[in-house]
């Protein structure tokens, strides 16, 4: 069975090496009848793969029944999956098949098998290795012949060794395991989704579509997606909707992304980029404090040197153009003027930067957190987070 045919059929969009590896896996494994673990992130086309290795199977002429274990109440599960005899509880009016007994014949996909109760985990074992079955209310068991592919995003090892998954079941679906990559691990292939999510949704909508520019395609591989494909096709959709047609620019990309860069004329701070990493930022913020320090230096020397023009026009204290009748507390010492003094470098620390900034723009607000924390452009959260880590606590309650 040749991975072009089942790339073709599937719809499994993508060249990279780790959809290859996925393609080559589902050629092999789905002539066989056994049960297979799909595992990956959210939104990374797990039940695609599910589709595949059904329409590749012995069985792709039954039915494909899919189940959202997730979804499913943990009081109505077992009917759910085993179906139920009439008189089972108050609202069991008639007998019921499960989705097991549906599924004969054909293959059952079991999403999130994670979300499963362990009561019910039981009962799955016991279908996987017998094929066997009681619906709840009733005394006899009834059998299946069902393929089981299940799925999860969560890691079921870890699960397992907290008991929130049955070992055993868990031993039972890992034998033949694929592994779904996040987008992030294939962004080589994120022109030929787009391609793909922007034509059929042009198509099925009757709307303009001229294409995305290869910048705006590069902005969007530089995209953490932690929705995987499921977000990009969203975003796909989204965009040509808001933007009527017109062909895609980095500019919308960025606009819709909110990765729009903040200009120094339109703001007193530093270029930035956002998103960026936390420390990235952190370093930014820092910078931006001492920019606007060294502007209040200036301004104080430009006082010394204009003297009482100046002085009374802003309401300070008369300051004359001789230096030795300067107030000591006024005095402008020429190295400041970058940022640290000379004799610090080597010495001083980022975070002995950072320390020293928060502490002084809690005192000008007079230890308010949430002003000094719009002042610094850090959330509150942060800012509580460094008066711990930094020890400040103490001195502020201090000053209270």
């Amino acid at each position: 069975m040749s991975i072009e045919r089942i790339q073709k059929q599937s719809g499994i969009i993508g060249r990279s090496d780790s959809i290859q590896q996925v393609l080559e896996m589902v050629s092999q494994v789905a002539p066989v009848d056994i049960s297979v673990l799909v595992t990956g992130e959210s939104g990374t086309g797990k039940e695609m793969i599910a589709k595949s290795l059904h329409q590749n199977s012995k069985r792709s002429n039954e039915l494909l029944v899919t189940v959202n274990c997730g979804a499913i109440p943990a009081g109505i599960i077992e009917s759910e999956l085993f179906g139920h005899k009439k008189g089972a509880y108050t609202d069991a009016r008639d007998d019921r098949k499960g989705y097991f007994e549906t599924a004969n014949k054909g293959t059952i996909f079991l999403d999130e098998i994670g979300e499963t109760p362990l009561e019910t985990q039981v009962k799955l074992l016991r279908v996987l290795e017998s094929g066997e079955f009681t619906p709840v209310g009733a005394s006899k068991m009834k059998k299946t012949d069902v393929r089981v592919i299940a799925a999860t995003n969560k890691n079921l090892a870890d699960l397992v060794s907290k008991n929130q998954f049955r070992q055993d079941l868990y031993y039972r679906l890992k034998t033949v395991t694929i592994d779904s990559p996040p987008l992030r691990q294939r962004v080589e292939d994120i022109n030929l989704l787009v391609e793909r999510f922007a034509l059929e949704f042009s198509r099925s909508n009757d709307m303009l579509y001229r294409g995305f520019i290869p910048e705006a395609i590069r902005i969007m591989k530089n995209h953490a997606w932690q929705g995987n494909i499921r977000e990009l096709k969203n975003f796909v959709e989204s965009i040509i909707v808001l933007e009527k047609g017109e062909r895609i620019t980095a500019e919308m990309v960025e606009k819709q992304l909110g990765l729009s860069k903040v200009s120094i004329h339109d703001n007193t701070a530093l270029p930035v980029l956002m998103p960026q990493p936390a420390e990235s930022a952190e370093r930014e913020l820092i910078l931006r404090q001492l920019f606007l320090l060294r502007q209040d230096i200036e301004f104080l020397k430009q006082i010394a040197s204009e003297g009482n023009s100046i002085s009374n026009q802003v309401g300070l204290p008369m300051i004359t153009k001789d230096n030795s009748k300067i107030n000591p507390s006024l005095q402008i010492d020429e190295d400041i003027e970058n940022f640290i003094k000379n004799s610090a470098i080597g010495d001083i620390t980022m975070e002995d930067l950072e320390k020293e900034v928060i502490e002084r723009t809690l005192k000008y607000f007079n230890n308010n957190r949430r002003a000094s924390a719009k002042s610094l452009n850090m959330s509150e959260r942060t800012l509580y987070r460094k008066i711990d880590h930094y020890g400040l606590e103490r001195k502020i309650k201090s000053n209270d």
